[in-house]
């Protein structure tokens, strides 16, 4: 299929972008510095430099090639090929082409390439390291107004940028707002200050941490008893139910930094406030007998929901089922990868699901509600209270030991319920917030994308008949690149 013509005005021309283009990919110093000396006093100019302006290293400019201000330059090898920014004075870095339009305004060129980002990144060659494809980028029709309204053009795409610039900074201003917002409702949540009303109006339904604690033990020790004699019925397959055990008390220590809390509230452990915690099974694909059965894995976990994409299968005995298996209003916490990401388990699949080693299942009593536990999560995760539970230095884990032992603020169930209808009211209008920020800054960009569009067609700026026609402009640049003492820099191939 043969490319699209571009339309433009009467008094542009449209080339070949590589024809006049002067471009010279970057090296590696032979001599480099972290500092800057005596000897070493050229920038080592790498991405982050020109995006940043943030100098790692320094050269003495041996075995080096120049770049400069008035050049722009395009990242030509990796994950970010096509990506382009304005020149900085300094050595060419090896990832790195500085380009060059002479007799142009090369911002103009700049803003024309970086409307093709997109598609010079997802089209970069190379099985390996991904590089450019020549091919395609010296190959691009570019269109060439007359060199007066290459400025007046690139002048208003700099004011509108400028304007759109500062709408994305205040709706990203916003969001960050949002975050700090709602972790103020999680934290007044579980302070009590949403129900301190309720509590007033409703005093014979408030209980003191002891009657909360006796009922959880008898709720435990009778779902106990009934899992034994469901276990006896079955001619005792699989593992013999555990006897649920009290933890020892809180230490002092562990209550340490933790705020007061409201009357008729206490810090519990976790260990001593649910039925059982449970770590997934192991994947073993040598050992693994039994049917197949899909199981979550942690990337399955996000903070309150579940994604069930790409979900895999796994083996399991039918005595496992029980044990690695998944019941309507489990609590499911990620082991690894991010610590403490929880998610409620609603029944989905038909209660047809397990996890995997990655993930704690923890099931509450019914004096515990899950969704009032997995609030108090990410409390903690916006808090950094979690980050004192995790084990390891480089790589961190939630141990099931740690999370045993992690202190939550209980109070009655009649108020936990209270609380969480009144927290899901306000966090759902701070979710509305966050997705018309979200839909406004993919907006922004489809903007941006639109000025640029309307920049190279002729749309952006009025045209001016006084102006030379681009043709005078090509005529000149023909001629200075003929000339036998120029010498046209080799593209980047």
């Amino acid at each position: 299929m043969a490319p699209e013509e571009i339309k433009v005005p009467a008094t542009w021309a449209v080339v070949k972008l590589g024809k006049f283009v002067e471009s010279q990919k970057g090296k590696k110093p032979k001599n480099e510095a972290k500092e800057k000396s005596a000897s070493h006093t050229i920038p080592y100019v790498d991405i982050q430099t020109f995006e940043e302006k943030i100098v790692r290293t320094w050269t003495d400019g041996v075995g080096c090639h120049p770049c400069y201000e008035s050049d722009f330059l395009m990242v030509w090898d990796g994950s970010r090929s096509g990506l382009v920014g304005k020149g900085v004075n300094g050595a060419l870095g090896s990832t790195l082409v500085r380009i060059n339009f002479p007799l142009m305004v090369n911002d103009y060129a700049y803003y024309f390439l970086k409307s093709k980002y997109q598609q010079i990144n997802t089209r970069a060659k190379g099985s390996g390291t991904p590089h450019v494809d020549p091919d395609l980028l010296w190959n691009y029709d570019f269109p060439i107004p007359p060199l007066k309204e290459q400025y007046r053009i690139v002048e208003k795409i700099e004011e509108l940028f400028s304007e759109l610039d500062r709408g994305i900074e205040n709706l990203t201003n916003g969001q960050e707002g949002i975050k700090v917002y709602r972790q103020a409702l999680l934290k007044h949540a579980f302070e009590g200050k949403f129900t301190a009303q309720w509590r007033e109006k409703n005093k014979e339904l408030l209980e003191d941490a002891e009657v909360i604690l006796e009922r959880i033990k008898f709720e435990r020790e009778h779902i106990y008893r009934h899992e034994i004699t469901a276990w006896e019925i079955e001619g005792k397959i699989g593992s013999k139910p555990r006897s649920p055990k009290l933890l020892s008390p809180l230490s002092t220590e562990e209550l340490a930094g933790l705020p007061e809390l409201s009357k008729g509230w206490a810090w519990f452990s976790i260990g001593d406030s649910c039925l059982e915690s449970t770590l997934g099974k192991m994947l073993d694909k040598e050992k693994n007998k039994g049917e197949l059965k899909p199981y979550l894995r942690n990337i399955n976990v996000r903070w309150g929901r579940f994604n069930l994409d790409n979900l895999l299968e796994m083996r399991f005995e039918k005595a496992e089922l029980s044990r690695y298996g998944l019941k309507d209003g489990d609590l499911v916490i990620c082991e690894g990868g991010e610590p403490g990401r929880s998610a409620v388990w609603r029944g989905l699949f038909g209660g047809d699901m397990l996890i995997q080693k990655a993930l704690h299942r923890v099931r509450f009593t019914h004096s515990v509600n899950s969704f009032f536990v997995q609030k108090y999560f990410e409390l903690c995760a916006s808090n950094r209270r979690l980050e004192k539970m995790f084990t390891g230095t480089t790589i961190k884990h939630l141990t099931g030991e740690k999370l045993a032992r992690m202190a939550i603020p209980i109070c009655s169930i009649d108020e936990q319920l209270q609380i969480l209808q009144i927290l899901e009211e306000k966090l759902s209008e701070v979710d509305q917030l966050q997705l018309a920020i979200a839909i406004s800054l993919g907006q922004s960009e489809a903007l941006r994308q639109s000025i640029l569009q309307k920049a190279f067609s002729g749309q952006l700026v009025s045209q001016d008949p006084n102006d030379e026609p681009a043709s005078e402009l090509l005529s000149r640049i023909n001629s200075e690149i003929s000339k036998p003492q120029h010498v046209k820099k080799k593209k980047a191939s």
